[in-house]
């Protein structure tokens, strides 16, 4: 199954969801670095707290995205679907977050690499996951 899914990523109808979604998962990562800049240095947050709280704020913002465009054909549209695929994209994306946040703790505390970068790199390593599960459990696919 795993292995179908990745033959699929280079061509097909999962390349081009695999295409929608890189293009709503970059503006909404730079949504959330910009969301954590703001509540670490403006507001002084601790940056793994702030992390948490940015992360959640583009969840809602990529679900939105994602289920009007990246997964259009197999979009939920009734109120009670609707509601029922953000409790789903909540629980895989929040699922991602401790290996996030786990990234992100490990390059900054022991990588000394500034908070910033080290969370674009912690998007990328856990987006692959969130990707997999979102395609086969919040639509379906």
């Amino acid at each position: 199954m795993l292995r179908s899914f990745l033959r699929g990523l280079h061509s097909g109808p999962v390349a081009e969801q695999l295409r929608r979604f890189v293009v709503v998962g970059t503006v909404a990562a730079g949504i959330q670095l910009l969301v954590l800049w703001l509540l670490v240095d403006a507001v002084g947050l601790n940056y793994l707290l702030g992390a948490v709280i940015a992360i959640e704020f583009t969840i809602l913002f990529q679900y939105v995205l994602n289920n009007a465009w990246t997964f259009e054909a197999a979009k939920n549209t009734g109120r009670r679907e609707y509601y029922a695929g953000l409790v789903k994209t909540n629980l895989v994306r929040g699922s991602a977050i401790p290996l996030q946040l786990g990234v992100l703790f490990v390059l900054v505390e022991f990588g000394a690499i500034p908070y910033l970068l080290a969370n674009a790199v912690a998007i990328l390593v856990s987006g692959v996951y969130r990707f997999y599960l979102d395609a086969r459990w919040t639509w379906g696919q």
